[in-house]
């Protein structure tokens, strides 16, 4: 019985962040959320669950394992605590069960300057780790999307909290961060990991908030580990 594999994206971003993901499991997913840059974006997390829920069930995808990055973890948790009967495991990179957002992120998006041009120099500083294989491609499609849906998504996620209930998620989970991570420091991970009952916790050495990005080969290792614990219990219910 065959995962499917399910790449949720971060503020701003698009599914073009797993490049090097979708490269490794060929038959994953990696979702490019309304407004990133086709449509309108959602204005809440919860909006945004919706969306990637229609998204799946409009194509019958299952035993999904959801794989979100930043905002794409909360969008993932949110899924996780309200259906969790739809999912079989999750996945949560660079995430936090509360993702408060520095002011000047915010003023950098309101305030993005001529042709947009210094916001899209404070936006690639995200990238800094990233080979210049995919450098260029990020680059242009950052400037599609544009500052007013990575304000959207971090106003979006300034507000999203679920400290008093991400314990009462219940699914197999892998928990990976970047230990040089900045935006979503290892504690946030830490937290999740306790919080979560049977998570796993998996800090990827050197790596800052595009972990899977920068240090591609060791996240696709873990994700392929994580992924391998599922094959183990089919084989013993069997």
């Amino acid at each position: 019985m065959g995962m499917k594999l399910v790449f949720i994206h971060g503020a701003g971003c698009s599914s073009l962040s797993f490049y090097y993901q979708l490269r490794h499991f060929r038959s994953a997913k990696a979702i490019d959320l309304p407004g990133h840059p086709d449509g309108k974006p959602c204005d809440s997390v919860d909006g945004y669950l919706e969306w990637v829920r229609g998204f799946i069930r409009a194509r019958r995808y299952k035993n999904v394992i959801l794989c979100g990055h930043s905002m794409g973890g909360a969008i993932a948790m949110r899924y996780a605590l309200k259906y969790p009967e739809e999912l079989r495991g999750l996945i949560l990179m660079g995430t936090g069960a509360r993702l408060r957002v520095h002011p000047q992120y915010l003023e950098r998006c309101r305030e993005p300057g001529e042709g947009n041009t210094p916001w899209l120099e404070g936006h690639l500083d995200y990238y800094s780790g990233v080979s210049d294989e995919v450098y260029p491609v990020l680059k242009q499609r950052a400037a599609e999307v544009g500052p007013a849906v990575e304000l959207n998504d971090l106003v979006a996620c300034d507000s999203f909290d679920m400290m008093e209930c991400v314990s009462e998620i219940n699914l197999p989970t892998r928990v990976i961060c970047g230990s040089e991570d900045v935006m979503t420091p290892v504690k946030y991970s830490d937290f999740l990991t306790n919080n979560i009952q049977g998570a796993v916790q998996s800090i990827i050495p050197g790596g800052g908030h595009f972990a899977h990005m920068e240090k591609f080969q060791q996240v696709n290792e873990e994700i392929e580990d994580f992924l391998a614990t599922f094959k183990v219990s089919e084989r013993r219910a069997a």
